[in-house]
């Protein structure tokens, strides 16, 4: 049949295919079914070919089995300290994440972000002040999941939440003895020399009192 010159052929009929199939158990909660399907060939082709899968398929499942239970392995092993921790060690962490959990509640922590919308520094880097203030030993931070936070009993509201000047006196004879976190623990404990406060929360009130408590702290582990 032509139209306009060009001979237009009948529709073709798709090939006839055959299918090779194999269903076996890799383990009683696991039921593997694996096809091929081939172009028409003898059932003689066929049933070679589901003889052949049914030898590979179940090697490759163990593969697939093996594979899995090496990952779990490594996972575990990831996740297991490579020697039993003492008994000692592990009061030692259980202490500390008390004291830093005491830290966290204790007052109000701010991030670079919320301290630069309180102070009216740009929104494009927040963290630019901060940061500087940081370096310059005006303020200190802690880490908690991958966020810095700064302690907002550290900035006096009245000076457009700046560093207040006697946390800069009160670190630097902190500075090279105690870690961030240390230092946080501090200011949030109870100090006999502040009658009983915590320096944070006199920080504001008496600041001279506080740089004292933290000159005394030193001079007693100096002459223990």
């Amino acid at each position: 049949m032509t139209s306009r010159g060009v001979r237009v052929k009948p529709p073709q009929k798709p090939p006839r295919t055959r299918s090779a199939r194999t269903t076996f158990v890799a383990e009683p909660a696991r039921v593997y079914v694996v096809e091929l399907t081939m172009p028409d060939k003898s059932p003689a082709i066929v049933r070679s070919v589901t003889r052949i899968l049914e030898t590979i398929a179940p090697l490759a499942a163990a593969a697939a089995e093996r594979r899995q239970e090496m990952a779990w392995d490594k996972l575990v092993e990831l996740l297991t300290p490579v020697e039993p921790l003492e008994p000692h060690l592990v009061i030692e962490a259980q202490m500390r994440a008390a004291a830093q959990t005491s830290v966290l509640e204790s007052g109000d922590w701010l991030t670079s972000a919320q301290i630069a919308k309180l102070a009216g520094f740009s929104d494009s880097n927040p963290s630019a002040q901060p940061s500087k203030w940081k370096r310059d030993g005006l303020i200190f931070s802690i880490a908690h999941k991958g966020t810095d936070y700064f302690p907002g009993y550290g900035l006096d509201a009245d000076d457009g939440y700046r560093p207040r000047a006697a946390l800069a006196k009160v670190l630097d004879v902190f500075k090279g003895r105690m870690s961030a976190w240390a230092i946080a623990i501090w200011f949030a404990a109870l100090n006999s020399g502040l009658g009983g406060e915590r320096p944070q929360d006199v920080l504001e009130s008496d600041p001279e009192r506080v740089i004292a408590a933290a000159r005394d702290l030193f001079t007693e582990i100096d002459h223990a």
